[in-house]
């Protein structure tokens, strides 16, 4: 797929990676990886999942729980960016 594609009225949005939330993602042991890449996919067709928060003090941060991990993106125009993956304790440090 390209940018974004429309396919049965649902827009696909591409994902980006800071280079800070790639480096965070490959440093999580495999199994936490493996848990966590089907809700980053899942955000290529639903960029606002149910569960959701926007996060205060931005214009569009939102944020995912996956267990006790959090993914934080932005959404932009037709991408969405991946700013920061990590655990609870740590991510909004």
């Amino acid at each position: 797929m390209g940018k974004s594609e429309k396919r049965s009225g649902i827009i696909a949005h591409s994902i980006g990676f800071t280079p800070r939330s790639r480096r965070q993602f490959l440093t999580l042991p495999a199994q936490i990886q493996r848990r966590i890449q089907p809700h980053i996919d899942a955000l290529r067709t639903e960029a606002r999942p149910p569960r959701c928060v926007k996060l205060k003090g931005f214009s569009d941060r939102y944020r995912i729980r996956v267990g006790v991990y959090r993914i934080i993106y932005e959404i932009r125009d037709d991408t969405l960016l991946v700013v920061e993956i990590g655990h609870r304790r740590d991510i909004y440090r």
